[in-house]
């Protein structure tokens, strides 16, 4: 009888294993080639080169947020002292009316009491030559 041309499942195992370490033999073969050095060597530079550049842009970053947030807390202290010389000027006007009203308030009352006054001395002298 003749043998049978199908792979045993031993013959199928064998055959796997051996293309397995051959293929293993392959990539430790061109890991240690010159070559695969370059390129790994060329890989990091690329990488270290994209990591400084990060760095730096996120540097700019943080010293573009530090400088806005200076020129904001300069816009909001001069805001703040605007207002400031705002309330002080209304403050200021409002006590400047206030004394005026006083004032005027004032004159008018000295000009009632004369009228008062006044009416009066006319009613005393009325009242002298009346007897």
């Amino acid at each position: 009888m003749a043998k049978s041309a199908l792979p045993t499942l031993a013959d199928r195992l064998r055959a796997a294993q051996e293309a397995r370490q051959a293929q293993l033999q392959r990539a430790k073969a061109a890991a240690a080639s010159p070559e695969a050095a370059e390129r790994r060597e060329a890989r990091q530079a690329i990488v270290a080169a994209r990591n400084l550049r990060i760095a730096t842009r996120k540097a700019e970053e943080e010293a573009r947020l530090e400088r806005e947030a200076a020129e904001r807390a300069a816009a909001e202290a001069e805001a703040a002292a605007a207002r400031a010389a705002a309330l002080q000027a209304e403050q200021q006007t409002r006590a400047a009316e206030e004394t005026k009203r006083a004032r005027q308030e004032a004159a008018e009352q000295a000009e009632r009491e004369a009228i008062l006054a006044a009416r009066r001395l006319g009613r005393k002298a009325k009242k002298r030559r009346g007897r």
